[in-house]
């Protein structure tokens, strides 16, 4: 099943778990290395990979001179020692197959608010664009509890969710779901396969492994994840990734639990548009326009006739022709005020308009959804 999904994805969001990057306050350089000569064989494949990794807490608690962190600020501290030894270890382990890594830092905010997801997204396609490897983690040193995202399965599922991702791969020191906690119960079974998940599999997976050396969470945090990028089209898989190359022996077979999605995520995509969007507010295209979007084309300044209300970059708009007809509903790029100035113009002469370079598209197609003719 895993070599069925591997070879099918073509954006995969790979997470790796604090024990298999760090060991005590060290980095598996070795490890490391076998994972980057695993991605670099799925670009060489033609796949775009996104790397969301653990560790920065794990690699700078050892500045600290503690255990394992337990205050917030002992955390983010440690985090703030660790991420640059995290980052130096990758760049390093990449640097062999001449692949260079980008590093972003995300907040819960960034994935939850429509405008900084507009950013977050633009610049990970821009570096996947250019070549890169986008390498992420929570900003933990700013990050307060009320506003993290707790585990960076969650944080994998939601980039995988953000970024429209046909795969994402939960790489720890498990092999997948089984109907008990193996390590408790003897008779407990593999689940090689799910499509989607229920309760009854919440169930069998216990509660979040609080005990754990380094790291948080567990196979609840996983399912949990799971569901996330499920109901944005994206399988999951979830591995055990102490194989010195964890990717390469899935593809070969390895032991793990594919849970698949119910649809694509271009589908999930326009479902999600479709029943979240409540327009803020109107951009008026003309004929051309509207003929454009139906190919699937983006929305372009030279096709706005003008604009009705007021709303900030990122909001809900409803898409409509002169004469009114609602035509669908998107997330624009720009702002009531900047949309007047450019209406009618051409992309290039956008950075002239408004003073500052802005995106190629009023309402990108990736962010729009169009009525029923």
């Amino acid at each position: 099943m895993s070599t069925e999904a591997l070879s099918a994805a073509r954006r995969i969001v790979v997470k790796t778990g604090s024990s298999l990057v760090a060991d005590g306050s060290a980095p598996r350089t070795g490890w490391l290395a076998a994972l980057a000569a695993d991605i670099a064989g799925l670009r060489a494949d033609g796949k775009e990979v996104i790397l969301v990794s653990s560790g920065a807490v794990a690699l700078g608690r050892g500045t600290l001179g503690r255990g394992k962190p337990k205050r917030l600020e002992d955390k983010q501290a440690a985090a703030a020692f660790g991420q640059p030894l995290l980052i130096r270890a990758l760049e390093t382990a990449f640097a062999t197959h001449e692949i260079r890594v980008a590093q972003s830092l995300l907040t819960l905010e960034d994935t939850e608010q429509r405008r900084r997801w507009l950013n977050a997204r633009t610049t990970l396609e821009t570096i996947l664009a250019a070549g890169g490897l986008p390498v992420i983690n929570e900003n933990d040193t700013v990050a307060t509890d009320e506003i993290r995202y707790g585990d960076n399965d969650r944080l994998a599922a939601r980039v995988a969710q953000m970024m429209s991702a046909d795969l994402l791969i939960l790489l720890s020191d498990v092999d997948g779901l089984y109907t008990a906690d193996p390590r408790k119960d003897s008779g407990a079974c593999h689940i090689a396969e799910l499509d989607g998940l229920d309760e009854a599999h919440l169930a069998m997976a216990g509660d979040p492994n609080s005990e754990a050396g380094v790291g948080s969470g567990g196979m609840i945090t996983k399912l949990m994840a799971a569901q996330i990028a499920e109901s944005a089209g994206c399988a999951t898989l979830i591995a055990d990734g102490r194989y010195e190359h964890p990717i390469a022996a899935l593809q070969e077979g390895a032991r793990s639990t594919l849970i698949r999605a119910r649809t694509t995520p271009a589908r999930a995509r326009e479902a999600w548009l479709a029943s979240h969007l409540k327009p803020e507010g109107h951009v008026l295209v003309d004929a051309g326009a509207a003929r454009a979007l139906s190919e699937g084309a983006s929305l372009l300044p030279v096709g706005v006739t003008g604009v009705d209300g007021e709303f900030d970059r990122g909001a809900a708009v409803g898409i409509r022709l002169a004469g009114g007809e609602l035509i669908g509903v998107g997330v624009s790029a720009y702002s009531a005020r900047d949309i007047a100035k450019i209406a009618g113009k051409q992309s290039e002469d956008v950075e002239a308009l408004l003073g500052f370079r802005g995106r190629p598209a009023v309402i990108h197609r990736n962010d729009l959804v169009l009525r029923p003719a």
